[in-house]
C-alpha cells in the first residue's frame, strides 16, 4: 500500500478542521445567542460567551400556556412536522413508480426533464394559480392544502433522485425474476425497492428538509395557528418594532433539532440499506 507523506496528512486534517469550523461556527454562535442575556448581546466589546447562562427563552418557547408565544411556537412546530411528513410520504409514493418507469423506459425520459424544467420558474409565478386552486377546493389555511402544494415541489425532485438509484440496478436482475414467473409487484417489492433503499432514504431526507425549510408558500397560504408553519412563526418573532435576537436564535436552535434527529435516523437507514444490498462473492 502506498504511504502518504506526513505533510499531506496534516493538510487533509487541517482542511477538514477548517471546513468543520466554517460550517459549525454559525450554529455554535446561534446557540450562544440563545443562552445569552440581553445585556450580553448588546455589550461592547461583544462577549463571546455569556457571563450568566439564561435558559428563560427555552422555557418561554416550550411552554403550553394558552395565547402565549410558546403555544404559538409549539403549534407551528407540530404543523411543520405534519406538513413536511405528509408531503414527504406522498412525494416518495408518487416518485417511486414514476422514477422506475422513466428509468426502464428511455422513450419517456423527456417527461421527467420537462417537469424538472418547472423549477426554472420563480415561486411567485405559481403563487396565483396555486392560491386560486386551494381557494376553490377550500384548502386555504389548511395543513393538508399546504402539504399538497409542497407535493408539487417535492415530487419532481424525488423522482429525479430515485431515477439515479434505479438506473444503477441492472435490468437483467428484473428480467431474470420475470422469467422465473415473478409478477411486476413482486419484482418491485422483493428486488428493486430493497436494492434502491439507500437512495430512497436519501430522497426522503432531502424532501423532508425542503418541506421543513419552505417559507414563501407557507407565508402566502396560511394565516393562523391552524396551519402556520415554523418558518413563518420565526419570522413573526422578528416582525415587531423591537426584536429579541436571543429569542429568534432560540427558535432557530429548536427548529433545527427535528431535522438533525431525523437525519441521524435516516443515516442509520442508509447504512442498513447499503449493507442489505451487498452481494457475497
Amino acid at each position: 500500500m502506498e504511504r502518504q507523506s506526513p505533510l499531506f496528512t496534516v493538510f487533509v486534517y487541517a482542511a477538514a478542521l477548517l471546513l468543520a469550523a466554517i460550517i459549525l461556527a454559525p450554529i455554535l454562535w446561534l446557540f450562544v445567542m440563545s443562552i445569552s442575556s440581553a445585556a450580553d448581546l448588546s455589550a461592547k466589546p461583544l462577549n463571546w460567551w455569556p457571563e450568566e447562562i439564561d435558559l428563560s427563552r427555552y422555557r418561554l418557547l416550550l411552554s403550553t400556556i394558552e395565547n402565549s408565544a410558546g403555544a404559538a411556537f409549539t403549534a407551528s412546530l407540530f404543523n411543520s412536522l405534519k406538513v413536511a411528513g405528509m408531503a414527504t410520504l406522498a412525494a416518495i409514493a408518487v416518485a417511486m413508480p414514476a422514477a422506475w418507469a422513466v428509468s426502464r423506459t428511455s422513450n419517456v425520459s423527456w417527461s421527467l426533464y420537462a417537469v424538472i424544467a418547472t423549477y426554472m420558474l420563480p415561486p411567485v409565478a405559481l403563487a396565483v394559480p396555486l392560491y386560486m386552486g386551494l381557494a376553490y377546493l377550500g384548502l386555504l389555511n389548511s395543513v393538508f392544502g399546504l402539504a399538497l402544494v409542497y407535493l408539487t415541489i417535492l415530487a419532481p425532485f424525488t423522482t429525479w433522485l430515485l431515477k439515479s438509484g434505479f438506473d444503477s440496478i441492472p435490468k437483467e436482475i428484473e428480467s431474470a425474476a420475470m422469467i422465473d414467473g415473478a409478477r411486476l409487484d413482486q419484482i418491485l417489492r422483493l428486488i428493486t425497492l430493497p436494492l434502491a433503499a439507500p437512495v430512497m432514504a436519501t430522497s426522503a431526507l432531502f424532501a423532508f428538509l425542503l418541506a421543513w425549510d419552505e417559507f414563501f408558500y407557507a407565508l402566502l397560504f396560511t394565516s393562523d395557528l391552524r396551519a402556520k408553519t415554523l418558518t413563518v412563526a420565526i419570522s413573526d418573532l422578528a416582525g415587531g418594532r423591537v426584536s429579541d435576537y436571543g429569542l429568534i436564535a432560540t427558535a432557530g436552535v429548536l427548529a433545527a433539532l427535528p431535522p438533525v434527529l431525523i437525519g441521524l435516523v435516516m443515516q442509520r437507514a442508509l447504512i442498513s440499506g447499503l449493507t442489505s444490498g451487498g452481494v457475497k462473492g
